[in-house]
C-alpha cells in the first residue's frame, strides 16, 4: 500500500491571514452567516458522479448504463427524488474547472495507450475526448484502467460529452443541490499559492452561476477543506475519508478520529466517510454528532438497501450512491412514513419515532451485515 504525501496545513506560512485579494471577491454581497447556519433534510441521498459512477468490468449493466460525470447523468439523476448529485471538479492549466473524476486522461495513438494528466490540458483538448457536441465530429476514443492493470474502452450503454463546471449550472436541473468534490492528486505536494489559485477559479465559477442552488464543498485535501473554509462563509464544507481503509502519510486522513480534528479546527461543517469505516467503528458516530458535525457516507455498500437503512437508524446524515433509483425508492418506502408518523403523532420528536437501538445492540447488528449482503 503507497504511502502518499500531503502538505501539511501547518507547514503554510500566514495561513490564518488568506489574501485580500481571494477574501475579498467572495465576501461581497452574500450571506456570510449560511454555512454556519447550514442543515441538510434529515436524510439525504446524494447520486454518485450524477446518475452513478461507471465501472467497465462490473457484470452489472447499471455501472455501465449512463456516463458518469456528465450532463445527461445530472439530468437522469434529477429524474429521482435525490437531494444532490456529487461531482469531482479539477482546474486544468488554462484554469477552466472541468469535471471529470480521474487524474489522467486515456486515450489510444496508433495502437498505444497514453495518458495525459487532467489538469495539463488546454478545454480544446479536454473536450475533444469522447462523444462531440458538433454534428458529425467523432471525437478520440477513451479508455479505463482496471483494478488488475487492464485498459479498457469507456463504452457505455448511453454515452455524453465531457463538460465543464460551468455547463453544469447552466444545463442541470436548477433545483437539483451539488455536491462538489474539489480533486487533488493524492501524489502531489501543493504549495499555498497554488492551492489558493485553484480554489478561487472554482469559487469565481460558484459565485457567478450558482444562484439558489444548494451548494457542498468536500475533499480529500485537509488543506484544501479548510482554505476553502476560510475563503468562503457561504457554502459548507466537509472532509473526506476513507476512515482507515488505506494508510496515508498524511495522519489526518487515516481515521474518523483525526477527520474530526480537521472538521473541528477548520470550521468545517462535516464529514463524508466510507461506509466501511463507519461499520468498523459505530462508536464514532455519537462522538462526531455530539460535536456538531454533520456525517454522511460513500461506498460500495450505500448501494444495498439494509446498508442504507442501518446509517439512518444509526444517526447518520446521508448517503452517496449509484443505485440512485433504487435508493432513493428504499428511502421513501423505509424512511419517510416514520417521518409522517411523527407528523401525526401528538407532541412527539422526530427522533423518537424512530426505532431504538442501543449501541450494544447496534454493534451486533452490524457483525451481521457481511453475513447478510454478499458484495
Amino acid at each position: 500500500m503507497a504511502l502518499k504525501t500531503i502538505l501539511h496545513l501547518s507547514d503554510l506560512p500566514n495561513l490564518d491571514h488568506v489574501p485580500e485579494i481571494y477574501s475579498s471577491c467572495f465576501s461581497k454581497g452574500l450571506d456570510l452567516n449560511r454555512a454556519s447556519s447550514f442543515s441538510i433534510p434529515k436524510f439525504m441521498v446524494i447520486g454518485h458522479r450524477g446518475h452513478g459512477m461507471n465501472i467497465l468490468q462490473s457484470s452489472d449493466s447499471r455501472m455501465k448504463a449512463i456516463k458518469e460525470n456528465s450532463i445527461l447523468s445530472f439530468n437522469s439523476a434529477a429524474k429521482f427524488p435525490l437531494d444532490f448529485i456529487e461531482f469531482d471538479v479539477q482546474v486544468r492549466k488554462d484554469d477552466c474547472p472541468v469535471i471529470f473524476h480521474d487524474d489522467f486522461i486515456l486515450t489510444e495513438e496508433n495502437g498505444t495507450i497514453f495518458e495525459k494528466k487532467v489538469t495539463e490540458l488546454c478545454l480544446a483538448e479536454f473536450l475533444c475526448y469522447g462523444p462531440q457536441k458538433e454534428t458529425g465530429k467523432e471525437g478520440k476514443c477513451l479508455y479505463r484502467k482496471t483494478k488488475d492493470g487492464k485498459f479498457v474502452k469507456w463504452k457505455v450503454e448511453t454515452d455524453d460529452s465531457l463538460c465543464t463546471l460551468q455547463d453544469a449550472f447552466q444545463k442541470v436541473e436548477p433545483s437539483l443541490g451539488f455536491n462538489i468534490e474539489l480533486k487533488f492528486d493524492d501524489f502531489a505536494v501543493y504549495q499555498q499559492d497554488h492551492l489558493l489559485h485553484i480554489l478561487q477559479v472554482i469559487l469565481q465559477v460558484v459565485f457567478e452561476f450558482a444562484r439558489d442552488r444548494p451548494i457542498i464543498f468536500s475533499t480529500f485535501q485537509p488543506d484544501a477543506a479548510q482554505l476553502v473554509r476560510k475563503l468562503q462563509n457561504n457554502y459548507p464544507v466537509y472532509f473526506l475519508t476513507e476512515g482507515g481503509a488505506s494508510i496515508y502519510y498524511d495522519v489526518r486522513r487515516n481515521s474518523l478520529g483525526e477527520a474530526m480534528k480537521v472538521c473541528l479546527e477548520g470550521g468545517l461543517q462535516g464529514i463524508v466517510s466510507e461506509i466501511k469505516g463507519v461499520f468498523k467503528d459505530p462508536g464514532a458516530v455519537p462522538k462526531i454528532k455530539d460535536s456538531n458535525l454533520s456525517l454522511l457516507t460513500y461506498g460500495k455498500l450505500n448501494n444495498v438497501p439494509e446498508a442504507v437503512h442501518m446509517q439512518y437508524l444509526m444517526g447518520i446524515d446521508g448517503v452517496i450512491v449509484d443505485f440512485v433509483e433504487e435508493i432513493s425508492q428504499t428511502v421513501d418506502d423505509m424512511i419517510k412514513p416514520a417521518k409522517e408518523m411523527t407528523t401525526e403523532g401528538k407532541g412527539e420528536s422526530e427522533a423518537n419515532s424512530k426505532l431504538q437501538f442501543s449501541q450494544k445492540e447496534l454493534s451486533f447488528l452490524l457483525k451481521l451485515i457481511p453475513e447478510l449482503i454478499q458484495f
